[in-house]
């Protein structure tokens, strides 16, 4: 079964919202080579409606203009592109397509589909199971893949800013979502890029359960 990851820009308050209005100033070569291990390798994408129109309304452009992203900009186009939508959905972006039925079953089904023989995690694992499906950006579309159960891994940017406003990928009044550190890499501007799995916490513990772990005199 192939594995879904999702990749954000994070404030260090969580804010997700609009990172390229504050993200840029962060972006060196070790974010490029981390994007591009990830996202630039990606065989798939499944993205949300509003973060497909964005990368539609400039990556080609970029492809055709032949600058300095345009390498780039070709492999998101090569890519099979999969957006998730309950409007109408006219696509002039090559190798789009709308994902079809209902989440759950038509992302499961996607998970059951083959795909191509490596893995791009950013990890330098290779679980034999086909590359990824990866998610970049599209908050929502996150969200109902880990309230479904249906989300690998979790690549989180985490920027040395707090936006103090926007929205954040895990907001108020919803369950708690445990988290496994896979890796961490802490780039020169500061920003840390955390590789998390998804799954079952830690067992349930009391401050009796934790003060035993404290110095004792």
């Amino acid at each position: 079964m192939r594995k879904i990851k999702a990749q954000l820009f994070m404030a260090l308050d969580g804010v997700v919202e609009a990172p390229d209005q504050w993200h840029f100033p962060y972006f060196n070569d070790e974010m490029g080579r981390a994007v591009d291990a990830t996202l630039g390798r990606a065989d798939t994408l499944l993205l949300g409606r509003r973060t497909y129109d964005s990368f539609a309304g400039a990556w080609p452009e970029r492809e055709t203009a032949g600058g300095e992203d345009a390498p780039f900009a070709k492999l998101l186009g090569d890519a099979r592109k999969i957006v998730v939508s309950r409007g109408p959905l006219e696509f002039g972006w090559r190798n789009s397509e709308r994902l079809d039925g209902d989440l759950v079953p038509a992302v499961t089904a996607l998970k059951n589909e083959p795909g191509s023989g490596g893995t791009a995690d950013g990890t330098g694992g290779d679980t034999g199971d086909g590359s990824p499906i990866w998610v970049s950006g599209s908050v929502s579309l996150v969200r109902a893949l880990i309230a479904a159960g249906l989300l690998d891994e979790l690549n989180l940017m985490l920027h040395p800013i707090a936006r103090r406003t926007g929205t954040r990928l895990f907001d108020e009044g919803t369950p708690p979502v445990p988290l496994r550190l896979l890796s961490a890499e802490t780039f020169e501007t500061g920003v840390l890029n955390l590789f998390y799995a998804l799954g079952s916490g830690p067992a349930d513990a009391t401050y009796a359960d934790a003060r035993t772990h404290l110095p004792q005199d």
